[in-house]
């Protein structure tokens, strides 16, 4: 029986969606600009990285053919004389331009409500929600209560933090509500717990994630952890991971996945601090994941160590050392296994701001089975999920067309 592999390097846009100009992000283009300042030199580091961006594995996979499909060009340094996989582009359909959005609609349940948002400026947060964050949590106060980059309010707040005991408190443009804290001085399951709180409280807010970022260190050199965690709303409807897990299949997600789906779905997670580290768990279920089972795995640090942070020399250094895992990934795969390498929206870190941008996807899919070729500019993130779960023999779901494989 097949297995099905599902690679999401968060954040990797490949050119604006259609509809970009209503999120004001009308010539966004992760990849393609990471690309250009390569080419032109402007993302050399010493150490780091130097030269034209280097991505021969995915070029051969379709990459550069799937931005062109967008933009109409395809990203310097993205050329290959060979195609061995078969790609295509999506546009999303989803409301909004957030994590739980792409992923769910990679899943095959597009968002078709809006969410709920917090205003940026001070106070951003409701009074009432914010004192019965304050009764029922025992806290003296909270600080932040606005939109924020989370380096920067730490940063920011980090020693006023460890000196009260309150709590940094923000958001963003993104539906979300994100609580920092100190893993030594406050404590990491205290945060947890807090996080689980705020979860309850926003019930009628409609926010997609509750997110707790750990940190860690002195004022002047504050390091945010690992141990990061992301409360979300349960997908509307069975996703992709529901109908496999219901038809008795085993569903493994690497990463963050499992936090995404607000656990629904999933039978088994494994967690790593870094790209590097999930790399080698995905090589470790390539080898031992069982006939019949999805292997979910999302790559968090290009967006948030390398998109939201706006560091163009580090996105492309990463894209080039995952790239250089992936030779040693295909012979990996067995006999009928089928891959997908995706995304869940761009963050470009050339753009304006600091946040996601509303962009189209790649989606190079690859294995035994699959012959090279084009699938198209696709009308939904959700003909990933609709593919696998015919590849996986389950299904249909509701949304989303499959993708010819042959």
């Amino acid at each position: 029986m097949p297995r099905a592999f599902i690679l999401v390097l968060d954040s990797l846009g490949i050119g604006w969606a259609p509809d970009a100009d209503q999120y004001g992000d009308a010539g966004a283009d992760t990849l393609g600009h990471i690309a250009e300042a390569c080419a032109r030199g402007e993302a050399d580091r010493d150490g780091l990285r130097s030269g034209p961006l280097n991505l021969p594995c995915m070029a051969s996979l379709g990459l550069g053919l799937a931005a062109q499909l967008v933009t109409g060009t395809v990203p310097p340094g993205l050329k290959s004389p060979v195609l061995r996989g078969r790609f295509a582009a999506a546009r999303e359909i989803s409301r909004g331009k957030d994590t739980p959005s792409g992923h769910w609609e990679l899943a095959g349940v597009p968002v078709t409500f809006d969410w709920g948002y917090f205003p940026p400026d001070f106070p951003s947060f409701p009074k009432a929600l914010t004192d019965a964050i304050i009764e029922q949590a025992h806290l003296p106060g909270i600080l932040g209560n606005r939109a924020a980059s989370g380096t920067e309010i730490i940063k920011e707040l980090g020693a006023e933090h460890m000196a009260t005991d309150m709590p940094i408190c923000y958001t963003s443009v993104d539906s979300v509500f994100q609580i920092a804290a100190h893993e030594e001085t406050f404590g990491l399951d205290r945060l947890l717990d807090l996080c689980k709180l705020v979860r309850e409280l926003l019930d009628g807010y409609n926010i997609g994630r509750v997110i707790a970022r750990p940190f860690i260190g002195r004022p002047g050199n504050f390091t945010r952890t690992p141990n990061r965690h992301d409360y979300a709303l349960e997908p509307p409807a069975p996703t992709l991971l529901d109908v496999l897990k219901n038809a008795g299949r085993q569903v493994i997600s690497v990463g963050k996945i499992s936090d995404i789906f607000a656990g629904r779905g999933v039978t088994r997670a494994v967690k790593g601090p870094d790209s590097a580290t999930l790399f080698d768990l995905v090589e470790t279920e390539a080898d031992q994941a069982p006939d019949g089972s999805l292997v979910f795995a999302n790559f968090v640090e290009f967006d948030s160590e390398w998109g939201h942070r706006r560091d163009t020399a580090g996105y492309a250094a990463a894209l080039e050392a995952l790239d250089a895992r992936l030779t040693g990934f295909l012979p990996r795969l067995r006999p009928g296994d089928l891959a997908v390498i995706t995304a869940d929206h761009g963050c470009d870190p050339t753009w304006k701001g600091t946040d996601h941008t509303r962009e189209c996807v790649p989606v190079l899919l690859f294995g035994p089975p699959v012959l090279p070729g084009c699938a198209g500019l696709r009308d939904t993130f959700a003909d990933v999920g609709q593919t696998v779960a015919r590849h996986l023999d389950v299904g249909p779901l509701e949304t989303g067309e499959v993708i010819d494989l042959a």
